[in-house]
Parts: C-alpha cells; structure tokens; sequence
C-alpha cells in the first residue's frame, strides 16, 4: 500500500525540522568542509524530494503556495548528478528555503 498523503507529509516535515535545527548549529564555511554533513543535508533533500512526487495532486492543487515542483526539481538534480553534488546549492536552499518552506508545510491539514 502506497504512503498515505498525511505520511509524505509527516516525512517532508520530518526532513525539514532536521535540516532546520541542524543548520542553526552551524555555517556555511563550516558546513562546505563537513563531508558528513553535506550528505546528511542532501539525503534529506532527496527524501523530501520524493515525497513530495508523490503528494497527490490534489492535494498539490488546494496548495499552490507550495513549492511542490522545486521540491522534485532538487531531488533530480541531487540523484541524476551522479560525478558530484553542487553543495553551495544545497546550503543556499537549506538556509533561504526550507525555513520558510517549513512553516507554510506546518499550516497544511489533510
């Protein structure tokens, strides 16, 4: 059976809430030199990513507000960029865009 809507979101959010607490312990000088780190920030990239692919697009529909294809778009980028991952984009997105990403995720109810 496949995830029900209200479990892709709790994994999106789930996702985010890591990268969001995460990040606030440290930069982006510091985060460009942790390897671990980096591929911690761009799994969850992936995994949000994916859910969201699968959110119905009812759902999608009834919210605009958000980004549902950027969130797709980055994980392609991050699972078909197979000779290295752009982790500049991965801290800018997880610094500027996930926050704000978070908050309107919190207000959806299903």
């Amino acid at each position: 059976m496949p995830p029900s809507p209200d479990d892709l979101l709790a994994h999106i959010l789930d996702e985010t809430k890591f990268l969001v607490e995460d990040s606030a312990r440290t930069d982006e000088r510091s985060f460009m030199t942790d390897e671990c780190r980096q591929r911690a920030y761009a799994r969850s990239l992936e995994i949000i990513g994916e859910a969201a692919k699968q959110i119905p697009s009812s759902v999608k529909e009834a919210h605009p507000e958000i980004e549902w294809k950027a969130m797709s778009r980055m994980r392609d980028k991050l699972i078909h960029h197979y000779f290295g991952v752009d982790y500049a984009l991965v801290w800018d997105t997880v610094a500027s865009d996930i926050p704000k990403m978070r908050l309107a995720l919190q207000e959806i109810r299903l």
